[in-house]
């Protein structure tokens, strides 16, 4: 039995008992639903989940909007569930904060699926005993890895799980270039399910996070037809603690 807590938020409810019976299957016991962003927000206030579903479309408010009230609490992962297939809307979806993106219909074991991969590479990365040291230290900002917190100059700054991760693994491997779809299949496990727009939407979100000119970047680049690399800030070379 897996012990994750999990949030199903969406107006139809016969998807929520279809995807919480799925996950029962697959040994998760600690399953919550809402039908509205007003009851889904109440839950994400009074509970600390692990990972949230979310439809786009509720009843009384745009899921894209409960996405950002969610943010403001919890950046644990976020998976978009919809009936809406328009690329602008997946990319509207990454570019606030969330995770990953799935439209209806949908296989329900790949969901599952997609659910497990996201928990995994969240608990590998706040896991001190998977990693060689605690912090990572580049200056004006740093990774403190078990406790999955970004700091810049000084201050905690939010930062999504999928962020996160993806900033941890170019930060530790320096100055390697790495395609889009390598990263996809790094960070979010799933190479068959690689898309190079998500990580593309990404990077921009960590560039808006640590660069100060984020249209000019100097640390997370991309070379053209190679991909991108992470490059340390010269006069505050990295170092772990």
């Amino acid at each position: 039995m897996r012990n994750e807590h999990i949030l199903l938020v969406d107006d139809e409810k016969g998807i929520l008992t279809m995807l919480k019976t799925v996950l029962e299957k697959e040994g998760f016991k600690q399953i919550d639903m809402a039908t509205t962003g007003g009851e889904a927000m109440r839950k994400v206030e009074a509970v600390s989940y692990d990972l949230i579903v979310l439809d786009v479309m509720l009843p009384d408010t745009d899921g894209f909007e409960l996405c950002q009230q969610i943010r403001r609490h919890t950046s644990v992962p976020l998976l978009f569930l919809t009936a809406r297939s328009d690329n602008m809307d997946k990319l509207m979806g990454l570019g606030i904060g969330g995770d990953d993106y799935i439209t209806k219909p949908f296989y329900p074991l790949e969901v599952a699926a997609r659910i497990k991969a996201q928990l995994r590479r969240k608990t590998l990365y706040q896991s001190p005993a998977q990693l060689k040291s605690n912090r990572l230290d580049f200056g004006f900002f740093a990774i403190h890895k078990s406790a999955a917190q970004l700091t810049v100059h000084g201050i905690d700054t939010p930062c999504p799980a999928k962020e996160f991760e993806l900033l941890l693994f170019l930060c530790e491997h320096p100055n390697q270039v790495f395609t889009a779809l390598q990263l996809y299949e790094q960070v979010w496990g799933e190479a068959l399910l690689g898309d190079e727009k998500t990580v593309v939407i990404h990077i921009s979100r960590l560039r808006k996070r640590i660069e100060a000119d984020p249209s000019n970047p100097r640390f997370i680049v991309n070379l053209r037809n190679l991909g991108y690399k992470f490059i340390p800030p010269q006069k505050a070379a990295a170092h772990e603690v």
